[in-house]
């Protein structure tokens, strides 16, 4: 396992995810939405993901999390940030 806080997982959330006990895939998909949303505007989580699977998934295949990063995987897209009038009437 990797040490607490990198490139990937800066803030510790995805490895801490893994270290609690009876964690629920409820509470995983929180962490995974705290995760992605602290990444840089415009980043593209796909091949983030594909590492975070790959450094836990082999090894924890049955965790919520190892379930929610590969649901993240399948609909993973550049991070998008809209404000304004956009935003609240749900426009592009």
């Amino acid at each position: 396992m990797m040490k607490k806080g990198d490139g990937l997982d800066p803030k510790g959330l995805i490895f801490e995810s893994y270290r609690i006990d009876g964690i629920t895939a409820g509470e995983c998909r929180s962490i995974f939405l705290d995760w992605a949303l602290s990444l840089p505007q415009g980043a593209n989580p796909r091949p983030l993901i594909t590492d975070l699977l790959a450094r836990y998934g082999t090894d924890h295949a049955q965790h919520p999390m190892t379930a929610v990063l590969t649901e993240g995987l399948a609909s993973a897209g550049p991070a998008k940030r809209r404000g304004g009038r956009a935003a609240r009437v749900g426009r592009s």
